[in-house]
């Protein structure tokens, strides 16, 4: 398999070294296209990843792309290439999805919710919602839509958990209930991925009600509960059909370092990747779901990440 990788935001030595070593570790040719910004970076990392392959793997396995032009002529190249994982925003993404007939892995956007329900500590909500929210705003996993059941108005929570936010600086738009009930501007779309200090706040009836929204106006990116009732809990875990479901904990876990695959080439919401026949298992995809009590990212400061394999039923 050649994998080609387009890549348009400027990414650090990390990210570029990662997606090189998987490459190499699973026997596929790569063509990296950086952004213009980032050109001459580009060109210098390349040349340090291909002087470090042994002439015995091949120098020409990994391959930069220089120009956009290029680009429109590789996407036609559906009988050499065989897979493309574009990074960047939805536009460019949406683009490379209409330009060509060769599979695309990854996501468009990354429209993750938190669902607050009636039965959740408020005080691990105002964490868990902050560092959703804030840890890394323009990150895929950030939170952009915060769901919170209807019996916390009634009880202030909600009036509560509003202000906090507000103090923190982050900007509120409402969806229709939540813009009437608490004096916000409605948002334009219940879609959509701010990738800044801002989110969408709206208020849900119940259970049902937050798991019909997420997949009405989600992503299948990363999504979120916060909830003392472990029934509720795992009907969420069970019936939100995203890549990563989460349990009381922040949505920015969903990463391969933190998850414990090590490099990761992205993050996809697709289900396709069987080759070759296809039977049961190749019918079914993997599916992430986080148990957690409080746990937020903050940066991974001090935190020390160890992985084992759990038996599961």
């Amino acid at each position: 398999m050649h994998l080609f990788n387009l890549i348009s935001q400027i990414f650090g030595f990390k990210t570029i070294g990662q997606i090189a070593s998987l490459a190499i570790r699973s026997g596929n040719g790569l063509l990296l296209k950086g952004g213009k910004e980032a050109k001459r970076s580009n060109a210098i990392l390349h040349k340090v990843i291909t002087e470090a392959i042994p002439d015995s793997v091949g120098k020409k396995l990994i391959n930069l792309v220089t120009s956009r032009e290029e680009i429109s002529d590789l996407l036609k190249l559906d009988d050499v290439i065989d897979l493309v994982i574009p990074r960047g925003s939805n536009q460019l993404v949406s683009h490379i999805k209409e330009s060509t007939k060769i599979p695309v892995l990854g996501h468009a956007d990354g429209v993750c919710h938190v669902y607050v329900d009636k039965f959740a500590d408020m005080d691990m909500a105002k964490t868990i919602i902050l560092d959703a929210k804030l840890d890394y705003p323009a990150a895929c996993n950030a939170m952009e839509t915060l769901l919170v059941h209807s019996d916390l108005v009634t009880n202030g929570d909600l009036k509560k958990l509003v202000e906090e936010l507000q103090e923190k600086g982050i900007i509120l738009y409402g969806g229709p209930k939540a813009a009437s009930l608490l004096n916000l501007r409605e948002a334009e779309t219940l879609h959509h991925e701010y990738s800044s200090w801002a989110c969408t706040i709206e208020i849900v009836d119940n259970l049902n009600a937050a798991i019909d929204h997420i997949h009405q106006n989600g992503s299948a990116h990363t999504d979120c509960i916060i909830t003392e009732d472990k029934e509720v809990a795992e009907h969420f875990l069970h019936q939100v059909d995203s890549a990563a479901v989460i349990h009381n904990a922040s949505t920015r876990f969903c990463d391969g370092a933190r998850f414990g695959l090590g490099a990761e080439v992205g993050i996809s919401t697709s289900r396709i990747h069987a080759r070759g026949p296809v039977g049961v298992e190749g019918l079914l995809t993997t599916r992430w779901i986080v148990r957690g009590n409080g746990q937020v990212v903050d940066g991974d400061q001090g935190v020390v990440y160890t992985h084992k394999n759990l038996n599961l039923v």
